[in-house]
């Protein structure tokens, strides 16, 4: 895995490996409750948010979070309004603008920060 050439995403227990990998390399990470103490164990800031990015590295912590993952990769290749798209597809029926809402304030802090770069 290489960051400078792709996108690195992990969820819950990846934080665990992307710290061992040496990928996290200084970042703060989100993991789950249960994987939480070794990833401090591993020397790892562990944030109590759902997601976190920087660059080309994200992680998400809990098993729902994985749609502000899915929510960041496509704002970083296909920009923001194919984000909301894409979420608004598979959004739960008569939550889809709600959905897309939150979403979009999770990971937006963190497309901003692909804009500016």
């Amino acid at each position: 895995m290489d960051p400078s050439n792709q996108l690195v995403c992990a969820q819950c227990s990846g934080a665990l490996l992307l710290s061992v990998l040496g990928i996290l390399d200084g970042l703060p990470a989100c993991t789950d409750l249960t994987t939480k103490p070794w990833v401090i164990d591993a020397g790892v800031e562990v944030l109590n948010q759902p997601f976190f990015a920087k660059n080309n590295i994200a992680t998400s912590g809990g098993c729902m979070a994985s749609q502000y993952l899915a929510t960041w990769i496509i704002a970083k290749l296909a920009g923001k309004g194919s984000a909301e798209s894409a979420i608004h597809y598979v959004a739960p029926v008569g939550e889809k603008e709600s959905t897309v809402v939150h979403s979009m304030s999770i990971v937006s802090p963190y497309i901003q920060q692909l804009e500016r770069a």
